[in-house]
């Protein structure tokens, strides 16, 4: 099935639009207030890839080490995004003003079907409130954070991502908020979503983002002494030694090269 087929639909009583595609229906939405720049419409590509695991610093055993492919990212998508989601996008528009908007919002990613507001983290509690609180709006419920690492996303390395449901309209999007390795921080929703408690926690210890004004903010999995946070891709492998029938394999980040 397509990702157009995936799209979420409207009831029978409202127009159905296929995201990413253009009708009647989408011609007399409003004027474009999220302006997209042309740089931000084209892929960005985040890093350069090599062999087919992306394996540094140890031989690459697969056969596919002459392999050199871009990392990127979808760029940003201009109006009209297609179906419920110019609806939905100019609701939030009409709760939080124009400026506020275009302040607070980076680019909007229409992609396979699914949307997703990259929003500055400044921004972020001033949004999630109004998405939950706006009748027109409701998305009442949060499934969580999820953190990402991009250590070549320069200024812009850790990725928190957002997952909120409308319970009352069917609808699923995604909130996006960046910040550097320098600078960490990313304001807690907990307030706005209490599901996120655990979530922030477990983000915080796997990818050190610190959620300011989080009730709790401490290791959930690791120990609290354990130095680092272990799913930055800049971290170590380690391990230990195993012995396997008399033979000792040494731990991956000691293991010898093939060439």
């Amino acid at each position: 099935m397509s990702p157009e087929n995936d799209a979420p639909k409207e009831p029978q009583d409202f127009d159905e639009v296929t995201p990413g595609t253009e009708d009647d229906a989408t011609a007399r939405m409003p004027e474009n207030t999220l302006a997209v720049s042309p740089e931000a419409l084209g892929p960005e590509v985040i890093d350069r890839r090599e062999g087919m695991f992306g394996v540094r610093g140890s031989g690459d055993t697969s056969g596919y080490g002459g392999v050199v492919r871009p990392v990127t990212m979808p760029g940003g998508t201009p109006k009209p995004y297609g179906g419920w989601f110019d609806e939905m996008t100019q609701h939030l528009e009409n709760a939080l003003g124009t400026d506020q908007l275009r302040s607070a919002i980076e680019k909007v990613v229409v992609h396979r079907g699914e949307i997703t507001f990259f929003i500055r983290r400044a921004s972020l509690l001033a949004v999630a409130t109004t998405l939950r609180n706006d009748p027109a709006l409701r998305f009442e419920f949060c499934a969580g954070v999820s953190g990402v690492h991009y250590l070549a996303d320069e200024g812009r390395e850790l990725h928190a991502i957002y997952h909120l449901l409308s319970m009352t309209h069917n609808r699923r999007i995604r909130l996006e908020v960046t910040c550097p390795d320098a600078d960490p921080h990313i304001p807690s929703i907990v307030g706005v979503y209490p599901t996120n408690d655990w979530h922030e926690r477990e983000t915080y210890d796997f990818f050190g983002i610190i959620f300011d004004g989080h009730p709790a903010l401490t290791r959930i999995q690791m120990p609290d002494d354990w130095p680092g946070h272990p799913q930055r891709k800049d971290y170590p492998l380690g391990g230990i030694p195993v012995e396997y029938k008399g033979a000792t394999i040494p731990p991956p980040d000691q293991r010898r090269a093939y060439t």
